[in-house]
């Protein structure tokens, strides 16, 4: 009896627990952040950039213009070697996530336990970065995005920030794991958790680019909701 009373009290306060962790997601997606908006820079050149999601994960997409191949000259290592200086290469597509999971996990069928535990707790992180052609903006997972001239460089410093760097300066690459011929992981800064993860570092790097998000994003779809009422 004390058994089923406990087990019947721990579900009640897990229910009540997610159900007001869903609402307060909800309150936090209307909260904008910052508060006020900027105010809109004039006579500036405008550059386009892309969110791409899936269920529970973001990347930002950026040119592959020349200040980024300056920026991001450590990508001719490893795998980036076969594309860097690929003219058809247009874009390239960055991400933030917990170290195992995303290591373990190319496709949910590949989905594992331990690297689920690790993602739903704690873990070290790390950058994924994978080129990409023309991208097919008019895809419900894409959702394109315009920010200055100026706002784009200090994204591009942001993101370069959250690479770990070796004694040399230069970002460490996870030599042997990717999920493909062309992408590449790197060792980066900052600890993972279910609820400061992917989505939370991609929309602290948007608003970098002085782009307004959600007081608090978890999810993709808070994220996206946030960025179409505030921009």
């Amino acid at each position: 009896m004390n058994v089923s009373k406990a087990v019947s009290n721990g579900l009640r306060r897990f229910v009540i627990g997610a159900v007001a962790l869903a609402v307060f997601a909800i309150i936090a997606t209307l909260i904008p952040r910052p508060f006020f908006p900027a105010a809109a820079a004039a006579g500036v050149g405008r550059v386009e950039i892309l969110i791409v999601s899936n269920p529970i994960h973001s990347d930002i997409i950026i040119p592959f213009d020349d200040a980024v191949r300056k920026d991001f000259a450590f990508l001719k290592e490893g795998n980036g070697a076969k594309w860097f200086d690929n003219p058809n290469v247009r874009f390239v597509s960055i991400g933030w996530g917990g170290r195992e999971f995303y290591l373990e996990t190319p496709t949910w069928d590949k989905l594992k336990a331990f690297p689920l535990f690790k993602g739903l707790t704690i873990d070290n992180a790390v950058m994924h970065v994978e080129p990409l052609g023309d991208i097919f903006r008019d895809n419900p997972t894409v959702l394109p995005l315009s920010v200055t001239g100026e706002a784009m460089a200090s994204l591009r410093s942001e993101i370069r920030a959250s690479f770990t760097n070796n004694a040399d300066q230069k970002p460490m690459l996870i030599s042997g794991r990717s999920y493909g011929q062309f992408d590449d992981f790197y060792e980066a800064t900052g600890y993972f958790n279910a609820l400061l993860g992917c989505n939370t570092w991609t929309a602290r790097m948007l608003r970098v680019a002085g782009l307004r998000t959600g007081l608090w994003n978890p999810l993709p779809q808070s994220l996206r909701l946030s960025l179409k009422l505030y921009n």
